[in-house]
């Protein structure tokens, strides 16, 4: 039940004592800002790595050929691994693997992109459809490539928004022809990649026609695996099969690392998400150790509080007052200077991730310094919690004090 008489008395202790209790909650502010402006920078880092992540599926794993570095059954090392059509058709069959595709460089003597008077150099790759998954593209206009362009050897290309923004000027792109090469291909999408911006420097067109057009054979640069989950025991697995599967087709060293270039995206984005999650357990620890130290200052304070005022309490237990009225007080006082101190640190803290983040501008790995809903509550929570602490210790030894021994005290 609320008390204005014991609230009265809370407010005139804290006026008559401003500068001890500015400085205990000084303490306390500290440490719930520095703890809110710690785990801000590493969401933040988080931030910045998971939108690196963005520009690509998560659940993917490419090959890339290499050149031999052991020997193998009589074969010397030095030889060079060039995979065809067939190579990716044996992996897509592998366990665990829900779709596949290719990506091959187009070298050109001349990679210039024209369409009627404008020109420039962009980055040609010959794909499967899809390969959109790996690079989660989202198209803005008209259509990805698709399985009868391949079938048929269409002369598609789907371009990203900066080649469109850059040969087109706005014009509508889709049926129009550009030339690469010198070779008239017909534009049937512009896609937009949630990565940087060279994946937006980019045209795809079908692998089975630029084989053809560009004497390719049918040889291929890199096998793309799309896993049916984010497992990374799963993706450990599809590495061992493939790298046996290769192996024999090829014939070198299972354990020949530079054999082959395997990038798994399941097994890097789970380590950077254990990494940032013995972040957050540290800046944890250092920030509830800040705040643990400012509700040390608290308790002490209270202490010298309770001890200059025994012959107060003392008269009032000698007239009756009860052990739990001595505590509330010793405990509302504590509870309010910490509470009070602590949500203008919570405060401090979330202006200041606010201003750095509507200051800086978004970086590769930094991007959103942020503090969520459940965190602020948590801490809120932690501090009304921490306050009763540093209070009960101060308000039980008031109020064990015997009347008799409190008004002797000097």
């Amino acid at each position: 039940m609320f008390d204005l008489d014991k609230w009265q008395e809370i407010f005139s202790t804290i006026r008559s004592n401003k500068l001890r209790t500015a400085l205990t909650g000084f303490s306390v502010a500290w440490g719930i800002f520095m703890l809110v402006v710690l785990l801000g920078s590493g969401y933040g880092l988080e931030n910045g790595v998971k939108r690196e992540f963005m520009g690509d599926a998560v659940n993917y794993i490419s090959v890339n050929s290499g050149v031999t570095s052991l020997p193998y059954k009589g074969m010397k090392p030095g030889r060079r691994i060039q995979f065809t059509n067939d190579d990716r058709d044996k992996l897509h069959r592998l366990d665990h693997v829900e779709i596949s595709s290719t990506r091959t460089y187009v070298f050109l003597e001349n990679g210039t992109l024209v369409y009627k008077n404008e020109y420039g150099t962009f980055d040609i790759f010959a794909i499967l459809p899809d390969y959109k998954y790996v690079e989660s593209l989202t198209m803005t206009n008209g259509r990805f490539l698709n399985k009868i362009d391949v079938e048929d050897n269409r002369k598609v290309v789907a371009v990203g928004r900066l080649v469109y923004e850059a040969l087109f000027k706005q014009e509508d792109a889709i049926d129009k022809y550009i030339k690469i090469g010198g070779v008239p291909f017909k534009v049937v999408g512009v896609f937009d990649d949630p990565g940087q911006d060279r994946d937006l420097q980019r045209v795809y067109i079908p692998i089975s026609t630029a084989q053809r057009v560009f004497n390719m054979g049918r040889n291929i640069r890199t096998v793309c695996l799309n896993l049916e989950s984010t497992s990374k025991a799963e993706s450990l697995q599809v590495v061992e099969e493939l790298k046996q599967e290769l192996s024999a087709t090829h014939k070198f060293d299972p354990q020949d690392n530079r054999a082959l270039f395997i990038f798994n995206s399941i097994e890097n984005f789970q380590q950077f998400m254990d990494l940032f999650a013995g972040i957050r357990l540290f800046i944890w620890i250092i920030g509830v150790g800040t705040i643990i130290a400012g509700i040390v200052g608290v308790s002490n304070i209270m202490m010298i509080v309770v001890k200059e005022r025994t012959k107060e309490i003392g008269i009032r237990k000698s007239m009756g007052a009860t052990p739990w009225s001595i505590i509330s007080l010793v405990l509302q006082e504590s509870i309010l200077i910490t509470a009070f101190a602590g949500y203008i640190g919570l405060v401090a803290g979330v202006g200041l991730l606010e201003l750095v983040g509507s200051l800086i501008p978004a970086h590769d790995y930094f991007a959103n310094p942020e503090i969520n809903l459940n965190i602020a509550i948590s801490a809120t929570v932690l501090l009304v919690f921490a306050g009763a602490i540093a209070g009960y210790v101060p308000a039980r030894k008031a109020a064990s004090v015997r009347p008799v021994v409190a008004l002797k005290d000097e």
